[in-house]
């Protein structure tokens, strides 16, 4: 049996997986140490060309969390506000929300059985 390349490892407490297009997924991973500590892992997984996969992780320890979460919140309140105040980034949430109900339905069929 082939192990599935995204189920979460056995050290992971807590996964949110995100799909974000058609090429990349993001993961959010609480993962545990041996020492019954936590710290989050942020991966980036995109799809090359040739249909292999290139990831890109990032560790964020709970000393960091707070800071991390602020520099974050500011750099994309900065595009938002300043950089790029004329998007719709809703759109892009909308749009998210349409193709992943459209993939549903496609994935399980029509279910509307009236005639």
């Amino acid at each position: 049996m082939e192990k599935d390349s995204f189920a979460p490892r056995q050290d992971t407490v807590y996964s949110k997986k995100l799909r974000a297009g058609k090429k990349r997924t993001y993961f959010f991973d609480v993962k545990k140490t041996k020492g019954d500590d936590y710290y989050v892992v942020l991966t980036e997984s995109a799809r090359r060309p040739d249909g292999s996969s290139e990831r890109h992780k990032i560790f964020v320890y709970k000393e960091d969390f707070n800071r991390f979460v602020q520099g974050l919140n500011e750099v994309v309140d900065h595009v938002k506000t300043e950089l790029m105040p004329h998007v719709d980034y809703d759109e892009f949430t909308r749009r998210q929300e349409e193709w992943e109900a459209k993939n549903q339905e496609e994935k399980h069929g029509d279910t509307d059985l009236s005639w």
